[in-house]
């Protein structure tokens, strides 16, 4: 299982919808809006980094409202 933190961007005033939007995605284990750089930062989980990085990509990616996402995947050091 692989998880990462994507933190995301937003149009002004689309934190809160986008957050509620991508709680609902299947994988998505956390989405909060946050204050600072990033508007929203999501904990998700994916049974490998491709199908991860598809996740991002095909879902959370088309979700309105998003300017920018950085995805950092999480590793136990």
């Amino acid at each position: 299982m692989v998880q990462a933190y994507i933190l995301i961007q937003t149009e002004v005033g689309k934190a809160s919808a986008v957050a509620e939007t991508i709680a609902r995605l299947p994988g998505v284990i956390q989405a909060e809006d946050v204050t600072g750089p990033y508007d929203v930062i999501v904990r998700a989980q994916s049974d490998t980094v491709d199908a991860l990085g598809r996740m991002v990509v095909a879902k959370v990616q088309q979700v309105e409202g998003i300017t920018r996402t950085l995805t950092c995947p999480i590793v136990h050091l």
